[in-house]
């Protein structure tokens, strides 16, 4: 059964309409958007009734209001604010605070919903996942990329994009040549950063995956103003190549490139690919380093949630094999330096782990208002549930050693999920192999648990195609939707369960497993400067 407690807040009616109204909605929004995240808030119009009625009515029940974080300094405001609405006759307005308890059809708590509208429009959307666009040196076909990850396939080989000779480390999960045709003209695929090819690229094939290639009927009866691109980058490609190169050009007097600017901004590979698509909607790249593809899903989620768009392509890119690339992290001391065991370099949990292998390409849902992508007969394959982000304020690099902000994070994720930390069977790890990080995770983990992980199988996709930097969590939220299809995860490499470390005692299996009961995963990833995020999503199953 459904609760829901609706408090008529203030009866505020008047003759005329003045600028002050502003004000006092905007106090009012300010202040219940401090509430906890189980009040949904809307503003309605109400029948006129006189000031002094409106206030004598008004005060008190606005005092009456109470949530459990900041009550006292939400009513003592709103009850200023209809002081001022009733002194100053205000136009009519009713407050409608209703604290929703709701249940979907399934049963499902949805908890961690917060909305402030102004009428049925700003309703809260479900978002769903109906395709799945990847570019990675394992594949570009969302169903060959997970087969070889099932299958324990390493992609980790000696660099061949450039002469890694003198350099500590000379291995990556390099993408070889993408193959453009069809999605990219020739002449810009010449010039164009190899980022800015991999956002286009996954990006056309999450939406021919959803149904909507670019000569289909489906996608050109989209509404352009309400679709939406957000695909971030940590790097912006090979950026920091582009600018050693072309600084050296200028010292050697030699003119540069009319695209060494636009190819180093982050937002440009979005920009472009919303040109070849006229996607209207909100297009901007969010940058939290190795968190950005979980931050650009959320951010997306988001503005189909508020009924801002029917369908946002979001996720990550990232292309730093370079030898700059290389090079800087090597300067950070983050990367494997086993050069003769590539496939074994990248090992989460191992007690020998080394340092991470780079990794690169992009992965990209294409997030669908559930309306939408019904309407039009769309193949579900998830619904995102929620996702959560905190900092360490920490270091710069390295995590908190006991994981605090990572397990708040995943606290705060499920909870905004709506579901219980026992409820999620699968968790894509961020598992970089690196000393410090993998078990600060493990900790994490087990602290948002509360200890309870007996049923949680985890994993490390790196463990196979490197850190992708800013297109790992992209990458990882394609993997976690492909579990959830396939109720299938795959195996960590390198995990061997006698040399890992004592305290990773989290079930991660070395061979692919069946999960036939799996219906609830999540996927975490962590930034340099102490970005933590996690998203939760569930299979598709209605």
């Amino acid at each position: 059964m459904s609760a829901r407690v609706a408090l008529w807040s203030a009866q505020v009616g008047v003759a005329a309409a003045g600028a002050a109204s502003v004000g006092i909605a905007t106090a009012f929004v300010s202040e219940l958007s401090k509430a906890p995240h189980s009040a949904f808030v809307s503003l309605e119009p109400c029948p006129r009734s006189s000031a002094t009625k409106a206030l004598r009515h008004a005060v008190p029940v606005l005092r009456s209001l109470r949530f459990k974080d900041g009550g006292a300094r939400c009513t003592r405001s709103l009850s200023g604010a209809a002081a001022v609405a009733g002194a100053g006759s205000l136009c009519a307005t009713a407050l409608l605070a209703s604290t929703v308890t709701r249940r979907g059809r399934r049963g499902r708590k949805l908890r961690g919903r917060t909305a402030v509208a102004a009428g049925p429009d700003r309703a809260h959307h479900r978002v769903v996942v109906t395709g799945l666009g990847v570019v990675n040196a394992h594949g570009t076909d969302k169903e060959v990329f997970y087969e070889n990850l099932c299958a324990g396939k390493s992609a980790v080989k000696i660099i061949t994009k450039f002469d890694p000779e003198g350099l500590s480390t000379r291995i990556a999960a390099q993408m070889d040549e993408l193959q453009t045709d069809g999605y990219i003209d020739t002449k810009n695929a010449r010039r164009m950063d190899d980022v800015v090819k991999y956002t286009i690229v996954s990006g056309k094939k999450a939406l021919e995956d959803a149904g909507l290639g670019l000569d289909s009927a489906a996608f050109k009866a989209l509404d352009r103003e309400r679709c939406g691109i957000l695909i971030g980058s940590a790097m912006g490609g090979t950026s920091l190549q582009t600018s050693m190169d072309n600084m050296e050009k200028l010292f050697q007097g030699k003119k540069l490139s009319p695209f060494f600017v636009p190819y180093t901004l982050v937002n440009v590979p979005g920009g472009l690919l919303a040109i070849d698509l006229g996607f209207q909607g909100p297009n901007y790249a969010v940058v939290t380093a190795c968190a950005t593809g979980n931050y650009c899903i959320s951010a997306a989620a988001g503005h189909i949630e508020k009924g801002e768009c029917d369908l946002v392509l979001a996720g990550g890119a990232e292309a730093a094999v370079t030898k700059a690339g290389i090079a800087g992290f090597i300067a950070c001391k983050a990367l494997s330096s086993r050069n003769d065991e590539p496939e074994a370099a990248s090992r989460p949990w191992d007690k020998d782990r080394d340092g991470f292998v780079m990794g690169e390409g992009a992965g990209v849902l294409c997030l669908e208002s559930l309306e939408h992508a019904q309407k039009r007969g769309a193949t579900i394959y998830a619904e995102y549930l929620g996702g959560a982000f905190t900092c360490d304020a920490h270091h710069m690099t390295e995590p908190q050693p006991q994981g605090d902000g990572v397990s708040r994070c995943i606290k705060m994720a499920t909870q905004n999920a709506g579901v219980t930390p026992e409820q999620v069977g699968y968790m894509n790890c961020h598992g970089t192999s690196t000393p410090a990080g993998d078990m600060a995770e493990v900790n994490a983990i087990k602290r948002a648990f509360d200890g309870k992980t007996a049923g949680l199988v985890v994993n490390s996709t790196k463990s196979m195609i490197g850190h992708c930097l800013g297109a790992a969590a992209g990458l990882e939220a394609v993997v976690t939707v492909q579990a959830l299809r396939h109720k299938k995860v795959h195996p960590t490499l390198n995990a061997d369960i006698k040399n890992r470390e004592e305290a990773m005692d989290i079930h991660a299996p070395s061979e692919a497993l069946e999960m036939p009961g799996l219906d609830v995963a999540a996927s975490n990833s962590f930034g340099f400067g102490g970005h933590n995020s996690c998203v939760v999503f569930r299979r598709w199953n209605e």
